[in-house]
C-alpha cells in the first residue's frame, strides 16, 4: 500500500514512498485491517452460518492473510521508522516492548477464554465447553502444562495467531540489519525460510503428547509479513495498474472459486478431487504457494482499484471501520473472547437466521466499542 497511487488503470510507473517516509498512513491500511477484524470475528464464532459467506469460502486466502500482510505494513511504519530515526539499539527495544505486549495479550486471552468455557459448563447436548476447543488436557493438568504454555511449546489451535505474530516480530531486527547490508537480502532470506517451511523442515512443536506442529507455521507466514514490510519500506514496488494486469488478477480470483467454494465441491467430484490434489499448495499451516498467489492478486486489485481518495474510504461508516483497524490488537483479543461467548449464546438461543444475525451484529458492535475505548485510552486525554 502506498500513499501516492493513481487509480487510472493506464497509469505508468507508480512512485512509492522512500524508505524513510516517516509515519504517514495510507487510509486503506486501517480500513482493510478493520474489515479483516470483523471477518475474523465471524470466522471464530462456533457453528456460525455467516462463515459460509466470508472470503475464505470463495478462494484460497482469507482474513488471516489480510491480518499478516497489513501487520507487516503497519510494522514498517511503527518500528522501521524507529530504527531509522533512533538507531538500532532503541529500535530493538521498541520491538521488544511490542513483543512483551503481544505475549501477555496471548496469555490473557487464553486465561479469559478458558475461564469463560469453564463457567459455561456444558453444551445443551452435554459436551464440555472446554472440550470444544480441545483444552481438556490443560483443564485436567494446568500445573503440568502451564510452563509449556508460557514457553510456547504448548499452543492450542484456537490460540495460534499471536504466537505466529510474536515470531515474526522477533525476526524484524535481524531483517532490518540485513537490509543495511543489502536491501535485497531480507526478502531473499525470507523466501528461503518459506521454502523450507513448505517441506515441514522448520516445524515448531504445538503439544508434548503428539508431533502436531503449530497450526500457523511462522516461518511460512513470515514471507507475507515481510512482503508487506518491504513494500512500505520502499524496497518493493507493486506493478503499475494496467488493464492486462487487472484482467490477470481477476482471472486468478475467479478461477480459484470452484476449487474453494463448498457448493461446487459438494456438487462436483471432479473439482473436489482437483482441490484435494492441490491441497499442498493451498495448505494454511505453512502458507502454500497458491494462497500466496491468490492473496497477492486480491491485494493488488484492492490497491489498484481503491485509491486513497476513494469514496469507499470516506464517510462515517468507513471511519468506524478504520478505527477498528487502528486498534487491531485490542480488537483481535476482544474478538477471540467475544466469539466464544456468542457461540455459547447461540447454543441456547438456537441458530436461526434472526438469532445468528443478532449475534454477529452484536459482535461487530462490541469490537467497535472496544476500538473506541482503546483509542481513547491511547490518546491519554488526562495529559491534556
Amino acid at each position: 500500500m502506498n500513499t501516492t497511487v493513481r487509480s487510472d488503470l493506464a497509469a505508468g510507473a507508480v512512485p512509492l514512498p522512500p524508505v524513510r517516509a516517516g509515519r504517514v498512513r495510507d487510509p486503506r491500511l486501517d480500513f482493510f485491517r478493520g474489515v479483516g477484524m470483523y471477518i475474523i470475528l465471524v470466522a471464530h464464532i462456533p457453528e456460525n452460518q455467516w462463515t459460509l459467506w466470508i472470503p475464505a469460502r470463495f478462494g484460497f486466502s482469507d482474513a488471516t492473510e489480510i491480518f499478516v500482510f497489513l501487520s507487516g505494513i503497519a510494522s514498517a511504519i511503527a518500528f522501521g521508522s524507529t530504527f531509522d530515526r533512533a538507531g538500532f539499539r532503541l529500535g530493538v527495544a521498541r520491538v521488544a516492548q511490542r513483543i512483551w505486549q503481544v505475549y501477555w495479550a496471548h496469555v490473557c486471552v487464553f486465561v479469559a477464554v478458558l475461564a469463560l468455557l469453564g463457567a459455561a459448563g456444558t453444551t445443551p447436548s452435554g459436551q464440555s465447553y472446554v472440550a470444544t476447543l480441545n483444552l481438556q488436557r490443560f483443564a485436567a493438568d494446568p500445573a503440568g502444562l502451564a510452563a509449556r504454555f508460557l514457553t510456547l511449546t504448548y499452543v492450542p489451535n484456537y490460540f495460534d495467531i499471536l504466537p505466529m505474530y510474536l515470531v515474526m516480530l522477533a525476526m524484524m531486527p535481524a531483517m532490518l540489519a540485513l537490509e543495511r547490508i543489502d536491501p535485497h537480502v531480507p526478502l531473499a532470506v525470507s523466501f528461503q525460510l518459506w521454502l523450507l517451511a513448505q517441506f515441514g523442515l522448520l516445524d515448531l512443536p504445538a503439544e508434548p503428547w503428539s508431533d502436531r506442529p503449530w497450526f500457523f507455521d511462522p516461518f511460512g507466514w513470515q514471507l507475507l509479513f515481510f512482503l508487506g514490510f518491504s513494500i512500505r519500506r520502499g524496497l518493493l514496488r507493486p506493478p503499475a495498474p494496467r488493464p492486462a494486469l487487472v484482467a490477470a488478477a481477476v482471472a486468478v480470483v475467479v478461477l480459484s472459486v470452484p476449487f474453494a467454494w463448498y457448493a461446487v465441491l459438494q456438487a462436483s467430484p471432479t473439482f473436489a478431487a482437483a482441490a484435494a490434489a492441490i491441497e499442498p499448495l493451498t495448505r494454511k499451516t505453512d502458507f502454500g504457494a497458491l494462497r500466496l498467489v491468490h492473496f497477492l492478486a486480491v491485494a493488488w486489485l484492492a490497491w489498484a482499484l481503491v485509491p486513497p481518495t476513494s469514496r469507499l474510504l470516506a464517510g462515517r461508516g468507513a471511519g468506524v471501520v478504520r478505527r477498528v483497524g487502528q486498534q487491531s490488537l485490542a480488537v483481535f483479543v476482544a474478538g477471540m473472547v467475544v466469539a466464544q461467548a456468542l457461540g455459547i449464546l447461540l447454543d441456547h438461543l438456537g441458530r436461526g437466521p434472526i438469532a445468528t444475525a443478532a449475534a454477529n451484529l452484536l459482535g461487530f458492535a462490541v469490537l467497535t466499542a472496544v476500538a473506541h475505548v482503546a483509542g481513547w485510552f491511547k490518546s491519554a486525554p488526562w495529559k491534556g
